[in-house]
């Protein structure tokens, strides 16, 4: 198997051919094998899916030894969005090279991501043409909602969850994607951890099993 981006890679428990995959996006200055902790657990319960675990396409500005989806540093909001439509065009093509290696359309892949990853999951996942099965973010935001508005070409199903102490991205992202979704009638599930900071507690990864479990099998 070759991919775009270096990938960790957990095959189906099953040993078959996968019925569905998960892409999980890491967050800013992290690495697919940060993230592949969370498909280490739910491959036990999700037997027939394969887990894809990419870096992010950028080494980080401020860690050598991580990657970002797009750089983050003094940047204005229009080159965020700029520099945010290179990442989400190289994770388009990542996900069209993933369904042609195994024969599937884009309504057997789900995206997670977390953080910085979560924010490019839900760009790239809202604006395919090819609808994907499902959105799961944890502790993201809106790259751009003026932007995202007028270019949603799919209505994936979508779980956005934050912890309400979180100081990197506060949870005041969460609700204002949520006051955007309602506003579009778009309706998405989410939900707010108590007394927990920028990371994905045990009860968000449990959740998050769950929904993956209901929309992929």
């Amino acid at each position: 198997m070759s991919y775009s981006l270096n990938t960790t890679i957990i095959k189906p428990i099953s040993n078959r051919k996968p019925k569905n995959i998960v892409i999980l996006c890491h967050g800013y200055g992290g690495d697919g094998k940060d993230i592949s902790i969370l498909a280490n657990y739910w491959k036990n319960y999700l037997p027939e899916t394969m887990f894809l675990c990419p870096d992010a396409p950028e080494k980080c500005a401020v860690s050598s030894q991580g990657f970002q989806w797009f750089d983050l540093m003094d940047q204005t909001k229009e080159q965020i969005l700029s520099k945010s439509l290179i990442a989400e065009n190289i994770l388009t093509k990542y996900i069209e090279n993933v369904c042609k290696e195994f024969d599937l359309l884009f309504d057997k892949i789900s995206l997670c991501g977390f953080s910085q990853g979560c924010m490019i999951s839900l760009q790239t996942g809202i604006k395919s043409k090819q609808k994907l099965n499902s959105i799961l973010g944890y502790s993201g935001k809106i790259i751009d909602k003026d932007h995202l508005e007028k270019n949603i070409n799919s209505k994936p199903n979508v779980l956005l969850m934050h912890g309400d102490k979180d100081e990197i991205v506060p949870v005041s992202s969460l609700l204002e994607a949520k006051e955007f979704f309602n506003k579009i009638d778009y309706k998405i599930q989410t939900k707010i951890f108590k007394n927990c900071e920028h990371r994905i507690p045990q009860e968000g990864s449990s959740m998050g099993l769950e929904f993956l479990k209901t929309n992929l099998y």
